[in-house]
Parts: structure tokens; sequence; C-alpha cells
């Protein structure tokens, strides 16, 4: 069939900035903003040009580019090579930001996060002549790499802690503990109990601040909180040890999969979630809103982090300060999991 007046004439040589700029309706000068300045272009614009970009499957001269604008159009994030949740989710939405935006990513996983495999990731990266690097940082043990980085070199931080000498981008893991903490205070329960994560993780140590403050402020009793790995199998072992107290009425758990754990350790003891004890999770997985009962949690917006990191990399690397710290606000998700002691869920 002989192709219409308005469909895309076949191609035997791959798309050039000037095959997207017809597509898309626009100048070839917009096109380039799109794809090395994306914020100085209307999003209704954008939208088109990258759709064109998709239909055409164009792919930037990176060379060419290179010469013209000084910048190769490729990006580094360093991160640790894990399946959680979390720290996936995050490297997914950063790598998603980047790519709409016009940019390559390279990805540098490690299996620790110290100064010396921080440097040598970082080192990997710029042999590539990547523009900037974000870094993934969630453990205690990074913040030296992070001291430690080429001034030359633009780079941000994701999950990192205080008083580290680039920007971050994060989620304000105490305001969610403090929000878990005081939805179950408000309950009528008389104090929570928590189970926190491993001890060299920074989202870990500020839930654990997060729901202690706010015991701390209602003058109620401040369990000592129980420490687990992220796992479904530390909530169970840990949950059972809970199930054998029957002042526990109400846990605050620093994760979901964790509180999947806990969940099966009270039924096998014959607590009822939440008629004997509520409970509470963080992250709001996919799952969540399917176990059993469905769990009442915190979620964090990875997709704003993402967003964030990505903004002030750009922001970096066109010699811009913005504050050193920008916090995402989680929500609390409430489902069947908590209710009043002995009551009914809410």
């Amino acid at each position: 069939m002989a192709a219409g007046p308005g469909d895309p004439k076949p191609r035997s040589r791959p798309a050039v900035l000037g095959d997207v700029a017809a597509l898309a309706g626009v100048s070839a000068m917009t096109v380039s903003r799109v794809l090395n300045a994306p914020d100085r272009v209307r999003a209704e614009t954008r939208a088109r040009v990258l759709a064109a970009v998709r239909e055409l499957d164009y792919w930037p001269n990176t060379a060419a580019r290179q010469l013209v604008t000084g910048r190769s159009g490729v990006l580094g994030v360093v991160s640790i090579d894990t399946t959680l949740y979390g720290p996936a989710s995050t490297l997914y939405c950063i790598e998603q930001t980047a790519r709409l935006s016009g940019y390559t990513v390279s990805i540098a996983s490690l299996s620790a996060l110290s100064r010396r495999s921080i440097e040598e990731a970082v080192h990997r990266l710029r042999s590539q002549s990547v523009d900037g690097v974000i870094i993934v940082a969630p453990h205690e043990s990074a913040s030296d790499g992070l001291r430690h980085l080429p001034p030359d070199l633009p780079v941000v931080a994701v999950d990192a802690g205080e008083g580290i000498p680039v920007p971050v981008a994060t989620v304000d893991q105490r305001a969610g503990a403090a929000r878990a903490t005081r939805h179950l205070l408000s309950l009528g329960h008389e104090t929570v109990w928590h189970l926190g994560g491993p001890v060299d993780w920074i989202d870990a140590s500020d839930r654990i601040e997060g729901w202690r403050g706010v015991l701390e402020a209602e003058g109620r009793p401040v369990p000592e909180p129980l420490r687990g790995d992220w796992s479904p199998r530390a909530g169970y072992q840990l949950g059972r040890r809970l199930a054998e107290d029957p002042s526990v009425t109400a846990v605050f758990v620093a994760n979901d999969q964790m509180a999947l754990g806990v969940l099966r350790a009270l039924r096998e003891a014959g607590r009822r979630v939440p008629e004997d004890v509520s409970v509470v999770g963080f992250d709001d997985i996919p799952e969540a809103a399917y176990y059993w009962p469905p769990l009442t949690t915190v979620r964090q917006d990875f997709r704003e982090v993402g967003r964030l990191a990505f903004h002030l990399l750009l922001d970096r690397m066109a010699g811009e300060e913005r504050e050193p710290r920008r916090m995402v606000e989680p929500d609390l998700v409430v489902r069947e999991s908590t209710g009043a002691p002995g009551g009914t869920p809410r």
C-alpha cells in the first residue's frame, strides 16, 4: 500500500534531526533545545518532539552534540546493587526522568557503598565522558565517599545523610514515621512498638527518630526498637517475639516486606489484626493493598525524588546552586490493618 500524504515516508537511512523537526512541526533549533535543555521548551511542544523522536527511533549523534555543546548527553548513576523496592524504584525513576529529557544513563551498580567503591565507580563513569553523576547513597558508609568527589564534576546524591557537600534529594523519612506513629496513637493505643531496618541504613535510622520523637513528645512509653534486615523472614522472626507480649497492641514496621512477616507471625500466634494488634508498614509496595488484611502504610513518591535529583543535577551542570537538601513529603495510606484497641479497622 502506498503511503498517504500524512504518513512518514519510508526511509533507507537513520532519522536525522530534520526528520524529527518535520514530523513534530517545529524547527530544528526547537528539537535541539528539547534534547539538550528541555526546561526551556513548553511542555506541549516538548511532548510533541519526544513523540516524534520515539516514532522515528531517532538517536542523537552524541559526538556531534558534544562538539557543539561541550556535553555528551550522558549522565552517570551510582547505586547499590539491590532488589529492595525503595532503591530499585528510585533508580528506575531517575533513569526514566533522564531518558524522557533526552539523556542517556550509564549505571554503575555496587555491592557495597564505601569511599573506595564510590571513587572507582565515579572514575569509570568519567571515562565515559558523563556530564554529571547522581549517587544513590542510602548507607551511612557512603558518607565518606561523598565528601571526596572530584570538585570539577557535577554531582548530586539521593537518600544521603546530612552534612555532605553536594545537593541531596530524598523523602522526609522522619515525617513519614511520625505520621504512622501519630495515626496509631490517635486510634487509642497507649504506645507503638517499632521494627526497624538495618543499622547502616540512613532511612532506617531516620524512621526510628521520627517514631521516637512522637512518642517522647506525647509522653508515651518508648519501647526498645527491634532491628531487622528488610526481609519478610526478619519480620516474621521478630514478629513472633512481639506476638508473645500481650501488651503489644500497635506496631510500626520500617518497610512493607517485614510487615508481611509480622502479619503472618501474629496470625499464627492467634493475635488478630487489627482487633488485637494494629500494623503499619512503609513504602506502599504494589502488593501492600492485597495483603490480608490490606496494609496501612506510608507511601513514598519515588517519581518526584527522581525528578528532583535530575533537576538538581541540571542546575549543577549549569553552575547554579539551589537548596542543599530537597525533601519530598510522604503520604499515609490508611487501610484495614489498623484500628482501635479491641475494636474495628479504621
